[in-house]
């Protein structure tokens, strides 16, 4: 006899579990191949929800798959529960406090990410059960999202191979399906070696790393006027080769993040940014070498996929939020700029409203409004299998991303029913997709001919394995 519950209604029964889990990930806040607390956690609760588990796919031992039911479509469902350096705060007030001063923080919201994608994975795979309809789920445990790449690994080294269509979500100050741009991105270190000597005796006899560096940072403003228009290019120092100003550093090291909207602008860029490399320790007489670190694509679009997805928003509505919801919203808010709270208005082409601190209503999709794009390795799953990705309200309108106001809101009761909330919008596309053969053959079918257009490149070297780090001791 099959169980009249819709999908929906079953995401309730594993919701306090999953939150729990979100919960622990906020309080292990673990960065860039180094979550391992994070994935074992998502390993004992797909082991403990019945999933056939898979760990370290492509090798890499913070990445987990559970997969779930037999034969039929098999529906990916992605998460990630990476934090980020120098985000540490505590959670529940509108001030900046620190649990751990210059320690991590889930400034992203990606513990919610993962236990919500698992909570709409422990979802289907009891609609799969209890209706007996074929099909499979399968949970993505995804590490290093924040520039590390992972998937585009996992792609890279089959991880996706059989997969049929892929759904994922992002906390968010707005509930929509996501914008189909991103952009492409290599972050790429350059490591320049000179020679040291004696900065006042025998400055001549010196070959200097950080002059090789900071005039490569010369080259490459000059060369901002001779690039596409949504090209960017960022840098950070990694090591300025010293603190003694009397010494001519005879090392330096700076990691530049070249990114465009199209895979071959950037590809071409990455290319330009190597010559201002060598013109640099041409002109001070060191050596460079240079070394890709990570790289992700840009996002393939799938109409199909993106409009099925909005129209499950559609179904669901808006996240139900409360009076003491909006109360702290309220509070972040009054942290904020006016120019923070206006942003994400003018990303949906809408007008700021007053007195608005949480989204509870759907965007419409396609908006049009300010692009503000970044890069994810969500991107390299889309040129594998059709993939649609929503936003969704966990935090207050205007939080800025990568900010202690968003690791302040993780353990929040609004940020409980957002994530509760994506689980079942992710949950009612991928019954979707499994009940509904033609919507999952047009989804394909899309996939397809968007890849004939354009084949896929992976834009990691071939023999560029991942940043792993050792587990802590």
């Amino acid at each position: 006899m099959q169980n009249t519950l819709p999908v929906w209604a079953l995401v309730e029964r594993h919701r306090a579990d999953l939150e729990g889990l979100a919960d622990r990930v906020w309080e292990t806040p673990e960065t860039l191949y180094a979550e391992y607390r994070s994935a074992e956690a998502h390993v004992q609760m797909l082991r403990d929800k019945g999933f056939r588990v898979t760990e370290a796919p492509a090798g890499i031992p913070t990445a987990v798959i559970g997969e779930a039911g037999e034969g039929g479509p098999l529906i990916a469902i992605l998460g990630e529960y990476d934090a980020l350096p120098g985000l540490s705060q505590v959670a529940g007030i509108a001030e900046p406090r620190p649990v751990v001063p210059g320690g991590n923080g889930h400034g992203c919201g990606h513990n919610l990410l993962g236990a919500a994608a698992l909570l709409a994975a422990c979802a289907v795979k009891d609609w799969l059960a209890e209706t007996g309809t074929p099909g499979r789920v399968r949970y993505y445990g995804c590490p290093a999202e924040e520039g590390g790449a992972a998937k585009t690994f996992m792609v890279r080294d089959g991880a996706f191979a059989g997969v049929d269509a892929a759904v994922t979500w992002h906390p968010d100050g707005m509930t929509r399906v996501d914008d189909p741009e991103s952009l492409a991105n290599t972050r790429m270190d350059f490591h320049f070696q000179g020679r040291a000597s004696h900065a006042a005796a025998s400055p001549h006899l010196g070959r200097s790393a950080l002059d090789a560096v900071e005039l490569m940072s010369v080259g490459v403003n000059y060369l901002r006027e001779h690039m596409v228009q949504d090209a960017r290019i960022h840098y950070a120092y990694l090591d300025a080769g010293g603190q003694a100003p009397n010494v001519v550093q005879a090392q330096a090291r700076v990691r530049y993040s070249i990114r465009a909207l199209q895979l071959a602008d950037m590809l071409a860029l990455v290319e330009r940014v190597k010559d201002v490399a060598r013109g640099a320790a041409l002109m001070t007489g060191t050596t460079v070498e240079m070394q890709v670190f990570s790289a992700v694509s840009n996002n393939l679009v799938n109409e199909t996929m993106d409009r099925a997805m909005h129209s499950v928003l559609e179904a669901l509505g808006g996240v139900p939020f409360d009076e003491g919801d909006r109360a702290y919203a309220k509070a972040i808010q009054a942290t904020l700029s006016a120019e923070d709270i206006a942003a994400p208005y003018r990303g949906v082409a809408m007008v700021p409203r007053r007195d608005e601190p949480l989204c509870d209503y759907i965007v419409p999709l396609r908006p049009g409004g300010e692009k503000m794009i970044g890069s994810t390795d969500v991107a390299d799953v889309t040129w594998a299998v059709p993939t649609t990705e929503v936003l969704v309200a966990t935090h207050a309108i205007g939080t800025p991303a990568h900010s202690w106001q968003i690791t302040a809101q993780g353990k929040s009761p609004a940020a409980h029913k957002g994530m509760t909330h994506a689980a079942r919008a992710m949950a009612g596309l991928a019954e979707r997709l499994i009940e509904d053969a033609d919507l999952l053959a047009r989804a394909k079918a899309e996939h397809a001919q968007r890849l004939e257009a354009t084949p896929y490149r992976c834009p990691l070297p071939a023999d560029l394995r991942p940043p792993l780090q050792p587990r802590p001791a």
